[in-house]
């Protein structure tokens, strides 16, 4: 039996984890992971990532009073891939929700016949759909828009992978007055070098949330190790004009794979998470994940807990080179 969490760690995982897995489906699936997650008629609703036995995914819904048990596995509701055309010829992959108004901005990775690209969707009840296509080529992956526009322009985070090995690949914003044309990019938030956490690769994890501090942000990162890859995840602060402005970073990551349900599975040693929600309290988050490539979970936290973490543990930005690779040029606010 595995033990509880330790009460110091800043996200506590759910006693009933998994919340679901492929034997809640009534056919039979391989894995469900990387949810997507919001709320519409007062009930948690996951966007699922389902991968079948085919080997591609699809994204289906499923709902819960309480976003914790009780789920529903809705056969109608989701997005199918289109496998006749290009850019989601094998399969959809891991949906960000954004709610703007009462329209859903669904940001998915469509994966195409020239790898993995970023693509828009959008829904009022997960029934009815209205494709918008692609938003960045390939490869690109970890996308999600912010609810609001800047100056008149949409916002989008994302990560675009280099095609020359041992570079990184960073998180990047990129900004559109449509939705259809993209420009202004530039690196957000770097991968370091070395023996930090977030080193070689990060990524975004649910669509950034705005808080009194600006907008916070989940992301993931990818360490290498003798034994293999090790996805966890770490926070972020963004202000609440200029989403181009770093205004934390969190020196730890603060949650990892532990629980054996994340250590084993299709892709051991991941937590993955794509959508989170604050409650109606305005403190308590859930945060739905995908853990190992192969079920879905959710831990909770305290927003204030977060944001006093970031307050306490993050990196001044040196203004001669404000998105450094080389951990070398950060340094913890207060020191020489």
């Amino acid at each position: 039996m595995r033990k509880q969490d330790d009460a110091r760690e800043l996200l506590q995982r759910y006693a009933g984890n998994p919340i679901l897995s492929p034997k809640d489906f009534p056919v039979q699936v391989n894995s469900v992971f990387n949810p997507g997650a919001t709320v519409i008629d007062g009930r948690t609703l996951l966007l699922l990532r389902v991968e079948h036995r085919t080997g591609l995914s699809s994204l289906v819904v499923a709902t819960s009073e309480d976003g914790l048990t009780g789920w529903e596995i809705d056969p109608i509701r989701g997005l199918e891939p289109q496998p006749n055309g290009f850019e989601e010829h094998w399969g959809i992959e891991d949906p960000r929700i954004t709610r703007v108004g009462d329209d859903y901005f669904v940001v998915y990775v469509g994966y195409s016949t020239a790898g993995p690209l970023v693509c828009l969707a959008k829904t009022r009840d997960f029934l009815r759909w209205e494709r918008s296509g692609v938003l960045q080529p390939p490869e690109d992956k970890d996308a999600s828009l912010f609810p609001t526009t800047f100056a008149g322009r949409w916002a989008l985070i994302h990560r675009p992978a280099p095609a020359m090995s041992g570079l990184g690949a960073h998180v990047w914003i990129s900004f559109s007055p449509d939705l259809r044309h993209w420009g202004d990019a530039r690196v957000l938030l770097a991968a370091r070098h070395g023996g930090w956490w977030d080193s070689n690769k990060v990524g975004l994890g649910p669509p950034p949330l705005l808080t009194e501090d600006g907008w916070l942000v989940c992301y993931h990162a990818v360490r290498v190790t003798a034994s293999g890859s090790i996805y966890r995840l770490g926070l972020a602060l963004l202000d609440r004009d200029d989403p181009e402005r770093v205004v934390a970073r969190g020196n730890e990551w603060i949650f990892g794979p532990q629980a054996p349900y994340e250590l084993s599975g299709d892709v051991p040693g991941v937590v993955f998470p794509c959508g989170w929600i604050l409650r109606d309290d305005g403190d308590t988050l859930h945060v739905y994940y995908g853990a190992a490539d192969s079920v879905v979970c959710v831990a909770h936290t305290s927003l204030a807990r977060l944001l006093g973490h970031l307050r306490e543990d993050r990196y001044a930005r040196d203004e001669e080179h404000p998105y450094p690779v080389d951990t070398g040029r950060e340094r913890p606010i207060g020191t020489a």
